[in-house]
């Protein structure tokens, strides 16, 4: 199984992808269903190395796990990271670069 295969049978199931075309094939979310993405994440121990959040289809800003000097699979990084875009901005929509495990992706 490849990491986009996981990802879309395991995380991003049952969640609306509302990319509709402005940033190539990568998955963008509400703040709802990203929220559900990062619990998701969380419960696999999925790495996320960078969150980009965007703005009327334009890049808002971009926070990566080095920013806060953790690991990509702390999701004390990435939760802050997401609770710090919510406070700045209402309305965004959120992606992420994850790196899911070769020990996950074999046993699925």
């Amino acid at each position: 199984m490849t990491q986009t295969e996981f990802l879309e049978k395991n995380v991003f199931t049952d969640l609306k992808n509302v990319n509709d075309g402005f940033d190539g094939e990568t998955h963008y979310f509400s703040e709802t269903d990203f929220e559900t993405v990062l619990q998701r994440v969380q419960h696999f121990g999925i790495g996320v190395y960078g969150m980009e959040p965007w703005l009327d289809g334009k890049p808002f800003d971009v926070l990566s796990h080095e920013d806060f000097k953790k690991k990509a699979t702390d999701p004390k990084w990435y939760n802050r990271a997401f609770t710090t875009f919510k406070k700045r901005q209402e309305g965004l929509a959120y992606a992420a670069t994850y790196k899911v495990s070769k020990k996950l992706l074999e046993r699925e």
